[in-house]
């Protein structure tokens, strides 16, 4: 038996799968846990992974390995590829003024969507660059180069160190703020932006199946890819498919051949890990809205879901916007509950408008999508919040589209493996690991409900 191994680099922990590499059959796996924090030495990452590797059992018969981690992280080389200082991680805030500053200087949201496809957030790659340049001005004339974390583990795997190895993809790249995904090339001016006029070393643009090493065991190394486009390519997404993901944050994704340009930058212009386009939106808030309703209600989940199974909303409306909001952007909004009234002021039409209006801020992110070209025929439902039957039974209503609910997985850890794969094979396609069966959930729509959270929406806090 052949293996390959997928490796899941996120921010909270490190996950490892081992997989036959012809079947996709699981053989071992194992985890390590990653400290907290939005900085860190990306020496954690690496230890991590020793500990995880040791967990599932070693790299005994892997001949193949990938990783997907994390996306739009800084990681700072010296000269000798020693990291300069904390690498950064998405969700380290403290660029985002450098971010606006950016967004100004290149001529507005227009200018930057029509460039790299991603107007620059706190989150960007970018964005982070100038934040150092800015504040740590000395970390910032010592770095040599700069990459991403899956670019930095991928690196510490293989047996060449140099700078010139460091290697990416197209879908973690696209993260960056100064890679297009249209174009498939670096905007290495907007580096220049970014960075004050510095010009550091960027990782090689691997080809989706290409090896970029080998480590010292002799398996070869795939390129990896951010986490996003190691999911979709775990859950086998093609063209026409809409990946939903209902975890701490939403994320609605679409696999396209359409490389969208959003000024407003709510649609980012991500690739996906097979040579396709991946755009992408993201919420702050998901499946922590039903945690906060269960609270409140004093049920578990399973209660929750059913009493919002068990009546219609019948006017009361949540606008789920309890931590802010990104999409759309209100960093200030607050959640809101309206049309209250004496007949729905019970428990299950609380708990129903819970789920409903969940639903309808992540349908907001498909029309988005739509927006910007990307067509869709079928959902495919992932993440924590996808145990709720009542997310499950609902979400065909409120998107009007069908709805398969794969089993839970490690996506991302399983999208590297698969990604392996097809670098072992040398294949044109990635191998089809056949899967069982996914239920899917089908209703008619219900624009009614779309249509209500629509009106209210919009009269939430800080607009």
């Amino acid at each position: 038996m052949a293996l390959v191994m997928g490796v899941d680099s996120s921010t909270q922990s490190c996950k490892v799968v081992v997989r036959d590499a012809d079947s996709g059959e699981l053989v071992r796996q194992g985890r390590a846990p990653h400290p907290d924090g939005t900085e860190i030495d990306p020496a954690r990452w690496f230890e991590a992974l020793e500990v995880a590797l040791a967990d599932a059992g070693g790299t005994d018969g892997v001949e193949a390995v990938s990783v997907g981690a994390q996306q739009h992280g800084m990681v700072c080389l010296d000269a000798d590829g020693e990291v300069v200082r904390p690498a950064l991680l998405w969700n380290d805030t403290r660029s985002a003024g450098s971010a606006r500053d950016l967004v100004e200087e290149f001529g507005g949201g227009r200018a930057w969507a029509d460039a790299v496809g991603v107007v620059p957030v706190a989150a960007i790659t970018a964005a982070k660059l100038r934040w150092l340049a800015d504040h740590e001005p000395r970390s910032a004339d010592r770095t040599a180069a700069v990459c991403l974390p899956h670019d930095w583990l991928s690196w510490r795997l293989g047996v060449a160190h140099g700078l010139e190895a460091l290697a990416t993809d197209r879908g973690d790249a696209s993260g960056t703020g100064y890679f297009s995904a249209a174009t498939d090339e670096y905007r290495r001016d907007l580096v220049d932006l970014a960075f004050r006029g510095r010009t550091p070393h960027l990782p090689t643009v691997a080809a989706p199946s290409a090896s970029i090493g080998t480590t010292p065991g002799g398996a070869v190394i795939g390129p990896g890819t951010g986490d996003n486009a190691a999911a979709a390519l775990a859950l086998g997404a093609g063209e026409g498919d809409l990946v939903v993901s209902v975890g701490t944050s939403g994320v609605v994704s679409a696999v396209t051949t359409v490389a969208p340009r959003d000024p407003s930058g709510l649609v980012a212009g991500f690739a996906d890990a097979t040579g396709r386009q991946l755009p992408l939106v993201c919420t702050l808030n998901a499946a922590r809205v039903l945690d906060a309703t269960a609270r409140l209600l004093g049920v578990d989940h399973d209660e929750l879901s059913r009493l919002a199974l068990s009546t219609d909303s019948e006017g009361l409306v949540m606008v789920p916007y309890l931590e802010g909001e990104r999409t759309p952007n209100r960093p200030e909004a607050t959640g809101a509950i309206h049309g209250l009234r004496l007949g729905n002021s019970t428990p299950a039409h609380l708990a129903r408008a819970a789920v409903d209006g969940l639903l309808c801020s992540l349908a907001d992110g498909i029309d988005h999508l739509r927006a910007q070209g990307a067509t869709v025929s079928r959902v495919l439902l992932v993440g924590g919040g996808a145990k709720s039957e009542a997310v499950r039974r609902l979400a065909p209503a409120v998107f009007g589209l069908p709805v398969d609910v794969p089993a839970p997985g490690e996506y991302v850890a399983d999208g590297a493996a698969r990604q392996a794969a097809w670098v072992r094979s040398g294949a044109v396609e990635p191998p089809e690991w056949v899967s069982a069966d996914v239920p899917r959930y089908e209703a008619d729509p219900v624009p009614a409900v779309r249509e209500r959270y629509a009106e209210v929406r919009d009269l939430t806090d800080g607009m």
